[in-house]
């Protein structure tokens, strides 16, 4: 961007005292014949000069979403959570541990995502995916879990997997709503957003979380492969 400032001065620069020899040239017939020449280097230097602050306007609005995009994480990464009802912690403690999903919207949206996640429950679980459901409605969901002895260790997997819950409510849906106005979403639309193991946004969407794809796309984190595509969680 530096660059590009100078080459904007440089050709300004240029282009002034081309235009301070033409007007000259103008004024003097005799030196009529050196006009053609004086009109090709200030077009050349007003072309530079209209390249170079493209680019630099370019540069610099990317820089300022980036910025933005940021500092929308890092907010976020500050929100709290209370894990199993128990404790409260920062989103930002469980950067390379989890991947989060968070699912916001009415109590019904959150408990059909739940019974949609069911079938690919401990697949979540193993590519380290915690899901935070934000109930927008203010009606806190009550998930329907099967207490029964054969269903116990799937059950404590389910628990496990749906053990976040957002809390001081308040900063959660100015964040939200921000989020939805930003990308021209419904403030009543239902929302997912899934991060990366870095804690940053790898995707959203409006609707149910697409867990089949999160399964297919996601690495495991544990044995043999925990580390190795810690990368590969998908771009941001």
């Amino acid at each position: 961007m530096f660059f590009y400032l100078a080459f904007i001065a440089s050709g300004g620069l240029g282009g002034l005292i081309a235009t301070t020899r033409l007007i000259a040239a103008l004024t003097n017939p005799a030196r009529a014949p050196e006009v053609p020449e004086m009109l090709q280097g200030l077009g050349i230097d007003i072309g530079a000069v209209s390249l170079f602050a493209f680019l630099y306007y370019r540069e610099n609005t990317a820089k300022n979403a980036q910025i933005a995009r940021l500092s929308r994480e890092e907010t976020l990464a500050n929100l709290k959570l209370r894990v199993n009802d128990t404790r409260t912690i920062p989103v930002n403690s469980l950067r390379g541990i989890a991947r989060l999903v968070i699912c916001a919207g009415p109590e019904s949206y959150i408990l059909e995502s739940f019974r949609l996640s069911e079938p690919f429950t401990e697949s979540l679980l193993d590519r380290g995916v915690l899901v935070v459901p934000f109930a927008t409605d203010g009606n806190l969901p009550s998930f329907d879990f099967d207490e029964s002895e054969e269903m116990k260790d799937l059950t404590t997997k389910k628990k496990r997997l749906w053990q976040l819950n957002p809390s001081i409510i308040s900063d959660w849906s100015k964040w939200i709503d921000e989020q939805k106005k930003l990308a021209g979403v419904s403030p009543e639309s239902p929302v997912y957003l899934s991060l990366r193991l870095d804690g940053r946004v790898r995707g959203s969407g409006v609707g149910y979380p697409p867990w089949n794809a999160l399964v297919a796309q996601l690495p495991p984190v544990k044995g043999m492969w925990s580390g190795l595509f810690d990368g590969f969680d998908g771009r941001v």
